[in-house]
């Protein structure tokens, strides 16, 4: 997994930076996800502990250390979710910014400019799949008639015997039930959520990302309550 992410050491990406947050990504990455690149913060003074940002083929990760660098927090926003994506150079370092189809706007300064520069093309690629997505070409398999055998007529006499009811032939159709699963509903016993602050469908949306880390819930599940979250905020 190390191997992979030494390539995003070319553009004056921080190596220890780099380190903490491959070591984390290895249980953060979803089925089939692929990092495409990696940006890290570099502020004018010496940043023991800087921000960074992870963009993959299915989200953006906002990654910011925490208590010493002994932990950190991950945010991440699905590119279904993300509306466009704005690259601002300054003297020192570009900001890169993005805003959300829920007027949401998340930015991230003093990236350096070529980091800036990368992340904002792959961005705007990662959009533009999701605009015209490329549609691969269904191969056409031929049909080829097999020639039936010739055999010759034969007619055989059948004693038939006269039918008085249709029950006695036809079998009973058999009974169909479906069921159907419920969705996800707010647990008893805790406030609404149009009664929350801001803060407070954060805190509830970060507590539902770490039941997802830990296995206790469904992605389905998830997405579900994520989404009834953000219409919220």
């Amino acid at each position: 997994m190390k191997e992979q992410f030494k390539k995003f050491l070319n553009e004056e990406q921080d190596p220890k930076a780099i380190e903490k947050i491959t070591s984390k990504l290895t249980d953060l990455l979803m089925k089939g996800e692929e990092v495409g690149y990696i940006a890290v913060q570099k502020k004018p003074a010496i940043t023991v502990f800087p921000d960074s940002i992870v963009l993959t083929n299915k989200r953006i990760i906002i990654c910011k250390p925490k208590n010493l660098g002994l932990s950190m927090d991950f945010t991440d926003y699905t590119w279904d979710d993300i509306a466009s994506t704005f690259v601002k150079e300054n003297i020192l370092g570009s900001e890169f910014s993005f805003g959300t189809k829920t007027d949401l706007a998340v930015s991230i300064d003093y990236i350096p400019k070529i980091q800036a520069r990368k992340i904002y093309t792959y961005a705007k690629e990662q959009l533009d799949l999701l605009k015209n997505p490329v549609q691969t070409a269904i191969p056409v398999q031929e049909i080829v008639e097999e020639a039936e055998p010739e055999f010759e007529d034969e007619i055989e006499e059948v004693e038939t015997e006269e039918v008085t009811s249709f029950a006695e032939i036809l079998p009973a159709a058999p009974v169909v039930t479906e069921t159907y699963e419920p969705l996800p509903t707010q647990p008893t016993g805790e406030r609404k959520l149009s009664d929350l602050t801001k803060e407070e469908l954060f805190d509830k949306l970060q507590n539902y990302k770490k039941l997802l880390d830990n296995g206790l819930i469904m992605q389905g599940e998830y997405d579900a309550y994520k989404k009834e979250i953000l219409s919220y905020m």
